[in-house]
């Protein structure tokens, strides 16, 4: 006899969100992996820094990480 399932984490979206404590979902900016001496280090700081999900976006993600929030 099968148990019934709950919900699963989508893994490849916990790879690339998290949910801060105050709830506000956070993901890393593109555009660091490679060809990055044609950038000037201030805009390669910048992209270092983690960013908020727009508001229209957060409740897509939060519902591929039900154990987050």
């Amino acid at each position: 006899m099968r148990r019934p399932r709950g919900n699963k984490t989508r893994k490849a979206v916990a790879k690339r969100f998290k949910i801060t404590g105050t709830g506000k979902v956070m993901r890393s900016r593109a555009g660091r992996r490679h060809l990055l001496a044609g950038k000037s280090s201030k805009r390669r700081r910048s992209l270092g820094k983690s960013k908020e999900v727009d508001s229209t976006d957060t409740y897509r993600v939060t519902q591929n990480l039900p154990f987050s929030h």
